[in-house]
């Protein structure tokens, strides 16, 4: 019996309008990124793990990782690895005589694994029978399920269904994102904005550089796509396949979804935006995401 493949719904995409736009969801289209981060997935990374000893630490590194660096948006499991990394190097972790797990068995999935989610781990611990991914894959369906019961309940940004509708009249849409997809449907459907896009591609379908590259293929050609995003994942999306890119820049995200609906989405029409009016846009938002964490500077 063949398994379903579940990037089918975009390689099997109808074209219907000249452009296709890819849109990031958590805080993107959504203020959920500070409730998902601070309420589910840092007290079940201290739990799971053990931390409680620097969970203060483990709480800044998480939120610097995730929300306020280079890091924000990308996969899950990428990301506990970069937390960890951070953390083992910390001073007030190695004076606190704490052991950060080093994920030995994670790092290696993570490196040959293209389709980074529960799906697939799970494969990967019935195979295995490994303790360490077996405890990953438990803090995984746990974040997911504080999630489910937690984040609900929060609207898109303000100016977010205007461009929708706009966009609607002259672009074919699709969710790009590494969250599971039963979220994503679950907070799409809540405020009733699902039927504006084609398909709703979670991290089950791949990586966002795959799911536009699926979409695109055969029906758009680069300058024709645009991706919106607030992390540097989905700039490096956009620039994987060649395609244009709009910031949604944390800590402006309205102002820029406004600027979007009275500004950018004419300027894509016409052709203007690619060039100088798109590279000052990545260069304010590349700002916005360093990479050095604030202790490190402090230290430096």
């Amino acid at each position: 019996m063949l398994t379903p493949d579940p990037a089918a719904p975009l390689k099997q995409m109808v074209k219907r309008h000249g452009i296709l736009v890819g849109i990031d969801s958590d805080g993107c289209v959504f203020d959920t990124m500070e409730i998902k981060q601070k309420e589910c997935f840092i007290p079940n990374i201290i739990k799971f793990w053990g931390l409680q000893p620097i969970a203060k630490y483990v709480r800044e590194t998480v939120e610097f990782v995730n929300l306020y660096s280079k890091w924000r948006g990308v996969n899950r499991w990428p990301a506990l690895i970069r937390v960890f990394d951070l953390l083992a190097d910390r001073q007030e972790v190695k004076d606190r005589n704490v052991k950060v797990p080093e994920l030995q068995s994670l790092r290696s999935w993570v490196e040959k694994e293209t389709k980074l989610s529960n799906a697939a781990l799970r494969k990967e611990v019935e195979r295995t029978k490994d303790e360490e991914l077996a405890n990953a894959l438990a803090w995984s369906e746990k974040v997911n399920a504080d999630i489910a019961d937690m984040v609900h309940g929060i609207p898109p940004f303000l100016h977010v269904v205007e461009s929708l509708q706009k966009l609607q009249q002259v672009a074919d849409m699709i969710v790009v994102s590494q969250t599971p997809y039963d979220a994503l449907a679950r907070e799409w459907r809540e405020h009733g904005i699902d039927g504006y896009v084609q398909v709703i591609a979670g991290q089950e379908m791949g990586s966002k550089s795959e799911h536009l590259r699926m979409a695109m293929d055969g029906r758009w050609t680069s300058e024709q796509v645009l991706m919106i995003g607030d992390a540097l994942g989905d700039l490096k999306a956009a620039k994987a396949n060649n395609a244009l890119f709009y910031p949604i820049v944390p800590g402006s995200e309205e102002l820029s979804w406004k600027r979007f609906s009275e500004e950018v989405l004419d300027m894509v029409l016409e052709g203007t935006y690619a060039g100088d009016a798109m590279s000052r846009a990545v260069s304010e938002f590349e700002r916005r995401l360093p990479e050095t964490p604030p202790w490190m500077a402090k230290n430096g």
